[in-house]
């Protein structure tokens, strides 16, 4: 079956032949497909953040209903279900959480870890650098902390996970909600981030300074552009450059690069060369503009290859003060690898939750209508307990 998501009677003959719709698509697209499951009273589940066009349409499942479970795969679902469970043991004990830094991450496993990024793309290379210049707001010591955009991958710094890993992490969009959400107003810290390897900040650093992750559209980037185009051409134009002088382009690139460190100017002209935006041979694909032409080269270079793994981490770190008024850390950890030539651990730590909570639903276990997250024991508790079945959990430790 395929449905057009613009195409209103379309998508309601769609979603009225079942009993329950799942919307993995773009997250704009949800509050149509919500609409569409309120008017012939069906429930929607998804895995994305609940939005504020969502949420309009609150009452009207309820009137209807129509359970809307939302959050329930990996950031945001796991994440979720292993902070609260964590949190509510802690209040129940009548201890506090003084810090909460939570950190996930969607990675190549080590040994596919082959390239100057230490990345390879599980989902949309455009999704993945877009979310790279989102600001960031966080809870840190009592105070509100924000960081724009521009300056994200400057504020990375390294995450210890286990002395295996070689991780940096940097703060996603605005953390500062999850004082509430979570229910800890005690709390002087609050941070949720994203994980990658060591290196990769610096890296993307520098292709923004390029200019590289510019979403304006360009007349000779269009598809309807019929001239031919190297990526010398291309970069020259951004660095303001002479394509034709391969020594004056490199120097142009290498000034864009915000770094004292000569060493690692070195790797990441070594990776400006893999990446072949300096060639004179290599023709782009355009893509209409910056952004998504060099997306899709990141594509042609960055995929897995047969055999190779992903990898998932999740680490939340708790600082608690104990009923007594001693203090301890907690942390739940999930480091979760995909199957060579099977399921990626992105598709399983996404998919399976999301699964799992369509059959309670259609089961009757999750009855309450409303546009909702799964942050209440009777949501969240029972599709943990089903994810430890499919070998999908935390690790739980005390220091």
């Amino acid at each position: 079956m395929s449905v057009d998501v613009s195409d209103e009677a379309q998508l309601d003959a769609a979603i009225a032949e079942h009993d329950l719709v799942i919307s993995l698509i773009p997250y704009t697209h949800h509050a149509t497909v919500i609409k569409s499951a309120v008017k012939h009273k069906k429930h929607v589940v998804t895995t994305s953040y609940v939005s504020p066009a969502m949420m309009e349409y609150d009452q009207q499942c309820k009137d209807a209903g129509v359970v809307c479970l939302n959050e329930v795969g990996l950031d945001p679902g796991i994440d979720h279900f292993y902070a609260l469970k964590t949190i509510d043991e802690v209040h129940r004990e009548g201890g506090k959480i003084k810090s909460f830094v939570s950190f996930c991450g969607g990675l190549p496993a080590p040994e596919a870890s082959n390239n100057p990024l230490g990345y390879k793309f599980s989902w949309s290379a455009r999704g993945v650098l877009m979310a790279l210049m989102n600001d960031a707001k966080f809870w840190e010591n009592g105070q509100i902390v924000n960081i724009a955009g521009k300056d994200l991958m400057k504020s990375a710094k390294p995450i210890f996970v286990y002395p295996a890993f070689a991780l940096v992490g940097y703060p996603n969009r605005d953390s500062s909600i999850y004082k509430e959400r979570y229910n800890i107003p005690e709390a002087q810290t609050v941070i949720r981030g994203t994980l990658r390897f060591q290196g990769f900040p610096e890296f993307v650093k520098a292709l923004v300074d390029i200019g590289f992750l510019d979403t304006t559209e360009q007349e000779f980037l269009s598809k309807s552009s019929t001239e031919p185009l190297t990526w010398n051409v291309l970069t020259a134009r951004l660095v303001g450059a002479n394509p034709a002088n391969a020594g004056e382009l490199l120097a142009a690139v290498s000034a864009r690069i915000q770094t004292n460190d000569q060493e690692l100017r070195e790797r990441i002209i070594h990776g400006i060369h893999w990446l072949g935006i300096t060639s004179s041979t290599i023709q782009v694909a355009k893509r209409g503009t910056y952004l998504d032409t060099l997306c899709a080269r990141l594509e042609e270079l960055m995929m897995y290859g047969p055999g190779e793994r992903d990898m998932v981490i999740l680490q939340h770190k708790f600082g608690v003060e104990n009923a007594d008024g001693t203090n301890e850390v907690r942390t739940s950890t999930l480091v979760d690898y995909g199957f060579p030539n099977g399921y990626t651990s992105m598709a399983r730590t996404v998919g399976i939750p999301c699964g799992i909570a369509t059959q309670m639903i259609l089961d009757g276990k999750i009855s309450t209508a409303g546009v909702l997250a799964p942050m209440t024991p009777d949501i969240y508790v029972p599709i943990m307990d089903a994810l430890v079945g499919e070998n999908i959990y935390c690790v739980e430790e005390k220091f």
